[in-house]
C-alpha cells in the first residue's frame, strides 16, 4: 500500500514478534494442543523447499533492471502445493515464508488436497509500463519452471497481479514445457481456461464467512453497518456483495485515506469510479487516515488491506462487535487477546480469505477434467465448503476454549500432521 499504511506497518511491527515468527508460534500451540511428537513442529516450522532467483528485465529507457523473486513451497505431504504470486516493492523473503504456511492452513481448514505455496517479486508494478511488466512475468517462469507444475505447485494471482499476469505465465511455461499447460496456474482469464467466479471469489468467500459470523452474533445483515479497509480486488468486491445483501457499508479506504458517512457510501459510484488500483479517496476532500476509519463506529469491521492493523495501541478502542481478517495478518496477538477479552468475534484470516484458493482448486480440477461448471455451481461448491469449515472451526474453538484463530490452526493442521505421519516423516 502506499506510505501512510506502510509507516503503521513499521511502527506496529515493533509491539509484536515478525509475521514468520507469529505464525510459528501458532503453529507450536496449535500442534502442543493436538498432541503431536515433537518432530512435527520441527517440519512444520519452515517451508521444505524455498527459491530464490534474480529476473533481469531490459526497460522501456534500455536500462537493464535485476529483480529479486521468491517461491516457497512449505509441505507437499498432501498433495501438490498452492499460493498466489504477489508483485509489491515490500515483498520479503521472511513474508513469502510465512505466507506459505498459512496457505497450508487455509487448504487444511477447507480440506483441499493441498498443501501451502507462495510467491513473491519486489517491484512496483504501479510504476511499470505493459511490456516491462510482460517481461518480468515471463522471466520469473522461467527461472522457477524446474519446481511448479500442475503436479508439484499451481501458482495464482496476489496482490497487484490479475489474469494478465497469470495468462503471460501459462504461455511462458507452456512453451518451456512444449505443451498446453491450463493446470500449472489459476486466476486465468476465461477463454484460457479460467474458472467462472475466480476474480471475485475472495471477496465473495468473505461475504459467506461474514454473513455465518453475523447469525452467531444475532446480527442481522441487512442494515447492518460495515467498515471496510482497503478497496482493492477482494475489497470492492466485498463491499458489493454485502451491499447487495442489504448491508449499509459505513466506511472503506485505500492507500490514500478513508471514508466514512454514517448513513452509508454509495458504493455503486465508489465503484465505478475507483482506478485499476482500488483508490477512489483522492475525488473527496473530507478523507480520514486509516487508523481513523479502523475506530468508527460499525457493526463488523473487515480489514482488507496489509498486516498489523489492530494492535495492543488501538484494540481496546475498537468499536466493531465482529472482526473478519480478509487482509493476511492484520490483527496482532495481543490486540487479539485483548479482543477476544471484550468479546469481539474474530474470524481469523485463514477462514476469511480462503474463497481465492478454494475457487482455484475448482479452476485446476476444471483444467484437468476438460469439463467446466457454470458460476452458479461454483458459487454453490464454495458455500458449502465455507460454511463446513466456519463450523468445523467454531466447534473447535467451543471444544478446546480456544478462540477462532487457534482453533482455525488446529483443524487446518489435522490432515497435514496425518498425512505427515502415514508418509513416515515423523
Amino acid at each position: 500500500m502506499a506510505s501512510e499504511i506502510k509507516n503503521i506497518k513499521k511502527q506496529n511491527v515493533k509491539e509484536d514478534m515478525n509475521v514468520l515468527e507469529r505464525t510459528q508460534q501458532m503453529i507450536k500451540i496449535a500442534l502442543e494442543k493436538m498432541r503431536c511428537k515433537s518432530g512435527m513442529y520441527e517440519l512444520l516450522k519452515e517451508p521444505l523447499r524455498f527459491i530464490t532467483v534474480r529476473i533481469p528485465v531490459k526497460m522501456d529507457n534500455g536500462e537493464i533492471k535485476v529483480f529479486t523473486g521468491h517461491r516457497s513451497q512449505h509441505n507437499d505431504a498432501v498433495g501438490p502445493t498452492k499460493g498466489g504470486i504477489r508483485f509489491h516493492p515490500d515483498v520479503t523473503e521472511e513474508e513469502v515464508r510465512a505466507l506459505s504456511l498459512w496457505m497450508s492452513i487455509k487448504c487444511g481448514i477447507t480440506n483441499l488436497p493441498y498443501g501451502g505455496g507462495k510467491g513473491g517479486i519486489r517491484c512496483d508494478p504501479r510504476k511499470m509500463s505493459f511490456r516491462e511488466l510482460e517481461s518480468l512475468s515471463r522471466g520469473y517462469v522461467r527461472a522457477i519452471s524446474q519446481i511448479v507444475g500442475p503436479t508439484k505447485d499451481i501458482p495464482a494471482p496476489d496482490v497487484y497481479t490479475n489474469s494478465q499476469i497469470m495468462a503471460w505465465m501459462m504461455d511462458e511455461y507452456s512453451h518451456l514445457r512444449e505443451f498446453d499447460s491450463p493446470g500449472f496456474i489459476t486466476g486465468k482469464p476465461m477463454a484460457l481456461g479460467g474458472s467462472y467466479g475466480r476474480e471475485s471469489s475472495t471477496g465473495l468467500g468473505v461475504t459467506m464467512v461474514t454473513k455465518e459470523a453475523a447469525k452467531l452474533k444475532n446480527i442481522s445483515i441487512e442494515g447492518a453497518r460495515v467498515i471496510i479497509q482497503g478497496f482493492g480486488n477482494s475489497g470492492s468486491f466485498l463491499a458489493k456483495f454485502l451491499h447487495d445483501s442489504g448491508a449499509k457499508i459505513v466506511g472503506i479506504s485505500d492507500a490514500l485515506g478513508a471514508l466514512y458517512d454514517v448513513n452509508g457510501l454509495d458504493v455503486n459510484y465508489l465503484l465505478d469510479n475507483r482506478d485499476s488500483f482500488g483508490s477512489i479517496t483522492h475525488l473527496f476532500t473530507n478523507r480520514l487516515t486509516n487508523v481513523e476509519l479502523l475506530l468508527k463506529e460499525c457493526d463488523i469491521l473487515i480489514p482488507a488491506a496489509i498486516e498489523n492493523q489492530i494492535t495492543e495501541e488501538n484494540a481496546r478502542n475498537i468499536k466493531a462487535k465482529i472482526i473478519v481478517e480478509a487482509a493476511n495478518g492484520p490483527t496482532t496477538s495481543k490486540a487479539t487477546q485483548i479482543l477476544t477479552q471484550r468479546d469481539i468475534l474474530i474470524v481469523p484470516d485463514v477462514l476469511a480469505s480462503a474463497g481465492g484458493v478454494v475457487v482455484s482448486y475448482f479452476e485446476w480440477v476444471q483444467n484437468n477434467q476438460g469439463y467446466y461448471w457454470s458460476e452458479e455451481e461454483v458459487n454453490e461448491k464454495l458455500e458449502k465448503i465455507l460454511n463446513e469449515a466456519f463450523a468445523n472451526v467454531y466447534q473447535m474453538s467451543i471444544e478446546q476454549k480456544v478462540d477462532m484463530r487457534l482453533a482455525a490452526y488446529i483443524v487446518g493442521l489435522k490432515r497435514l500432521s496425518s498425512a505427515i505421519e502415514w508418509r513416515g516423516w515423523v
